[in-house]
């Protein structure tokens, strides 16, 4: 069955970096889009990245030159790297697996906490 375990958040001062995972297991990376979700108090929910099946990306305004998306088709595995980080990222970020980038969300991970604080 398809199942997504996320990894790799904690604290990060702003302005720094963090680079957190998303660990697929039941298909392979080049079968399902993976998006990275974040959802923080108050605010909606939204889609900053995904990765197409054939590897192609997509980024939200918000996270654009900051944010890459990353896989390794070998390992099962999904990468955000997120550079020159602002408290206004802070919330909890969560992996989905998608047939397509525009299509719903078939799986969802547990998520990680982001918290960018001094």
């Amino acid at each position: 069955q398809v199942q997504l375990v996320e990894s790799g958040g904690g604290l990060v001062r702003p302005g720094g970096s963090l680079r957190i995972s998303c660990a697929v297991s039941g298909f392979t990376l080049d079968a399902y889009a993976i998006a990275w979700f974040r959802q923080a108090p108050r605010k909606d929910r939204e889609q900053t990245s995904c990765i197409s099946p054939n590897g192609g990306t997509d980024y939200a305004d918000s996270v654009k030159g900051r944010f890459t998306i990353s896989r390794d088709i070998p390992k099962n595995t999904v990468y955000l790297q997120m550079n020159s980080l602002k408290p206004e990222d802070t919330a909890d970020y969560y992996c989905a697996a998608k047939r397509y980038c525009s299509g719903w969300a078939e799986s969802w991970g547990p998520g990680t906490p982001v918290t960018v604080s001094s």
